[in-house]
């Protein structure tokens, strides 16, 4: 028997690698986004497009809805949807800042509150949240972006001790550096925002720093190959990380170094 998985963000990039990449492997797959143009091509894959829009709560309770009208209940929720809103603090409106968080944070978490009673009372389930490892390290002029992943980083923690006991199991991916519409969207925002301000010497540098790294992506297929480890092992880790050298090197400094330490390092590569 096929298990359903709901993937958010699957239009493009992480979320659209991992859908084609769990229904290739057996699982029935439903591919949300806005976007459910760009979304056409999944159904060669036997997956199901679906409209989800994680900032509304009518969309969100659609989606999941539809699915258990259609498959009775949800087994995986990978919660892909995101983006990444850059520049100064200083800079960027409060609204900007509050719908950076719906997005990553609340739309995921809105989504999870949905799945779970179907989930404890089948008595299995697996929530897969991709954060980064922008989760665990913040970088300058990108402060409410690593706001979303922190905060979706500790919910995973809390949620994972609260649903062990019904059989479900709560899965962190932290992608570094991936091929996708992130990091265009993510460098054009910051000039857009930070580029004519006090901060745009540091605009200009960190956007010539993450023009270098666009050159040293991971293809997402990697991340969607961390979703299905996660999911298929018997005691999954809470956590799976990319083997990009640049990632793993970055969370062993910020292990043992000191935050100013850190500082003064994350600075000399921008410079």
């Amino acid at each position: 028997m096929k298990k359903t998985v709901l993937v958010t963000g699957a239009s493009a990039g992480i979320g659209k690698a991992t859908a084609i990449y769990l229904a290739q492997n057996g699982y029935q797959v439903y591919g949300a986004a806005r976007r459910i143009d760009q979304m056409q091509d999944l159904k060669t894959y036997g997956i199901k497009p679906i409209v989800l829009d994680v900032t509304k709560e009518e969309s969100i309770t659609a989606c999941v809805s539809q699915i258990f009208r259609e498959e009775g209940s949800i087994a995986i929720l990978v919660n892909n949807a995101g983006f990444g809103m850059e520049g100064a603090i200083e800079d960027i409106p409060m609204q900007d800042a509050r719908y950076q968080l719906e997005v990553n944070v609340f739309g995921a978490m809105r989504l999870a509150q949905l799945v779970l009673p179907k989930m404890r009372e089948n008595g299995y389930g697996k929530i897969v949240n991709i954060s980064s490892v922008g989760g665990k390290i913040a970088f300058p002029l990108g402060g409410w972006y690593h706001a979303s992943k922190f905060a979706l980083e500790a919910l995973s923690d809390s949620m994972r001790s609260e649903v062990k006991q019904f059989g479900i199991d709560v899965i962190v991916v932290e992608p570094g550096a991936t091929r996708s519409e992130w990091g265009n969207v993510a460098t054009d925002l910051l000039m857009k925002v930070s580029g004519h301000t006090a901060y745009k010497d540091l605009a200009a540098k960190t956007h010539q720093l993450f023009t270098r790294l666009s050159k040293q992506v991971a293809e997402p297929e990697v991340i969607a190959r961390l979703v299905r480890n996660g999911i298929e092992a018997k005691s999954p880790k809470t956590r799976y990380t990319t083997s990009q050298i640049a990632s793993s090197l970055l969370l062993f400094l910020k292990r043992v170094l000191s935050d100013k330490q850190m500082d003064k390092l994350i600075l000399s590569q921008i410079k």
